[in-house]
């Protein structure tokens, strides 16, 4: 992912007013991000921690999403689950079903995608062997690391497909 500033990041939500973009908490380590190993910029609200954010590049545009840690998803630290951005199986808790609303009429609706992601959502840095689940949650799997990302980026684009379309 390539740089991004502050002020790039408040205009790129769809899914949330701009008074609400404009109070959002930026990543704690925003000065020190590893820009080169994200696929997406993605962190928890340091003030409202049910409140995640989500910034990607997206059909030739940066698009940003607030998302919604659902209550009652932490599982007990024996069960797995899997994220279903970077497939990385975690437990303890380790991965949250998110929800975001719809762009436009359909989120004023109240219409909403959900999706099983890594609660820190730091997917990228999984997927790139950076960050290691401290869990012990991680499977060996065959892909090489090119083809990891090449899937967390079409799962990724879905996933936003999702939100951002307009029927």
């Amino acid at each position: 992912m390539r740089p991004v500033t502050e002020r790039e990041i408040r205009t790129s939500f769809v899914n949330c007013s701009k008074g609400e973009a404009k109070r959002l908490g930026l990543p704690k380590d925003f000065a020190t991000l590893p820009w080169d190993d994200l696929d997406f910029l993605g962190w928890r609200d340091p003030g409202a921690p049910e409140r995640a954010y989500l910034v990607a590049q997206h059909d030739d545009r940066l698009v940003g999403i607030g998302l919604r840690r659902a209550s009652g998803t932490s599982r007990g630290f024996t069960s797995r689950s899997m994220c279903s951005l970077c497939l990385t199986t975690r437990t303890g808790g380790a991965v949250a079903l998110m929800t975001a609303r719809r762009m436009g009429e359909a989120g004023r609706q109240g219409n909403s995608v959900g999706q099983y992601v890594c609660d820190d959502l730091d997917c990228s840095l999984y997927v790139r062997g950076k960050k290691h689940s401290v869990a012990g949650g991680e499977f060996e799997e065959s892909l090489t690391r090119d083809e990891k990302v090449a899937r967390i980026q079409a799962n990724l684009h879905t996933f936003l497909d999702k939100i951002t379309r307009s029927h």
